[in-house]
């Protein structure tokens, strides 16, 4: 559910950054690199100045790369050029941004240097502990404009491919997007309900762990279905951005049609318009990874298409958080679990779990043994699962149990 908001820093970012440079090693037209898949976010291993192994995401809605935490930089006396101060979405007014030149960046069969890299002064996105998962940055737009980028979810491996040499399979569709302010843009076909459909463009989005989102604010048919729940619908560099969540009647893609697809609207105000900061491109929304995950993906920037095959994850059905229950991993290791919020009249509401309980075994299954990403799957089965918790409140086991419930 979180969503990496960062438009209204890159329109900044860009023009203070220099050309940058990725390169295949020795001689290679392709490359394929083992990746991690969190929450449908793609993480890489990249080692900054041949001495720093991190995971950074590898992201199209963002211009260039990015540090989430001014730590590492720190340790590798990294030099400041530039310092802003940057409005961001959420609850806080400023977050603080440095600028470092000429950095190296590689990945497996990848070299990168000369990049200027944006430094935040500490990690506002809180990656770390929303998906449970070592992450320190991201990468963006100087990847996909250098190779077509091929994403494949089910085998966890990211392939690039020299633009010269790739030559499309048939078994895929292919679909035309167009490429501004270094973003991808697709048109796609949304049936809102019964009497709306509309023709949205949406930023093809692999930094965004959701599903769609959509701006009611960008198109008078682009309406909150009445049957919806208010909650948190991402976080941006400021904090938690509030909205509607519910579902939609279909979403087309090329010959791909997905029915009741769930869908975040975010509050007018709340996320600051967001959508359109950073960029002077017009859009109603993003398509991210909860959909892009049911594909095959090729990503071709410089001749401005994507590819698309289904994977076996393609007719599965969307739910959002049938607990109710947002959880935060802490710890050295990530493995100690707090909830963090639960939504009103949820499931985990009625019976009492409250916020800053934390989670010591889920269906007699101790969470110490466990990551982020498992602990969220026992939440979004299927309705009507038993889910049984032990739980330490102010120093007390306690017990508690629920079933799933899909209220959208």
């Amino acid at each position: 559910m979180k969503r990496l908001v960062l438009f209204f820093i890159l329109c900044i970012a860009g023009r203070v950054f220099g050309q940058l440079g990725f390169t295949l090693a020795d001689g290679a037209t392709s490359v394929q690199i083992p990746i991690e898949i969190h929450n449908n976010l793609i993480v890489v291993p990249v080692v900054i100045n041949n001495q720093l192994p991190l995971k950074f995401i590898v992201d199209t809605g963002v211009r260039t790369t990015i540090l989430t935490e001014k730590f590492y930089s720190d340790v590798l006396q990294l030099a400041y050029t530039k310092k802003f101060t940057i409005a961001g979405a959420g609850k806080n007014n400023f977050v603080n941004a440095y600028v470092t030149n000429n950095v190296t960046i590689d990945m497996p069969g990848i070299h990168g240097r000369g990049h200027a890299m944006l430094v935040l002064e500490t990690d506002y996105l809180e990656l770390r502990n929303s998906l449970g998962t070592e992450v320190h940055g991201i990468l963006g737009y100087e990847l996909f404009s250098r190779f077509v980028v091929k994403v494949d979810y089910i085998t966890k491996m990211l392939t690039l491919i020299s633009p010269k040499e790739f030559k499309p399979s048939r078994r895929y569709t292919r679909l035309p997007i167009t490429v501004e302010d270094t973003k991808p843009y697709y048109v796609a076909e949304l049936k809102i309900n019964d009497t709306s459909s509309v023709s949205a463009k949406l930023m093809v989005d692999t930094g965004a762990s959701h599903g769609l989102f959509l701006d009611s604010k960008s198109n008078n048919k682009i309406v909150v279905p009445p049957k919806n729940i208010s909650g948190a619908v991402g976080r941006g560099l400021g904090g938690v951005i509030m909205g509607k969540i519910a579902r939609i009647k279909k979403l087309k893609i090329g010959k791909y049609t997905i029915p009741e697809m769930i869908a975040s609207f975010p509050d007018p105000g709340n996320y600051m318009d967001s959508l359109r900061a950073g960029s002077k491109v017009y859009r109603n929304g993003s398509l991210g990874g909860e959909v892009l995950s049911r594909f095959q993906v090729i990503f071709d920037f410089p001749h401005e298409k994507i590819y698309l095959k289904s994977n076996p994850s393609f007719k599965k059905k969307s739910y959002f958080n049938m607990s109710g229950l947002t959880v935060r991993a802490e710890g050295q290791k990530l493995r100690d679990f707090e909830i963090t919020e639960v939504r009103e009249n949820s499931a985990a509401y009625l019976v009492g779990i409250q916020p800053g309980d934390k989670i010591i075994s889920i269906n007699n299954l101790p969470t110490a043994d466990m990551n982020l990403s498992e602990i969220n799957n026992f939440f979004n089965t299927k309705p009507n699962r038993l889910v049984r918790m032990k739980l330490i409140r102010n120093n007390e086991l306690i017990e508690k149990q629920f079933r799933l419930i899909s209220e959208i």
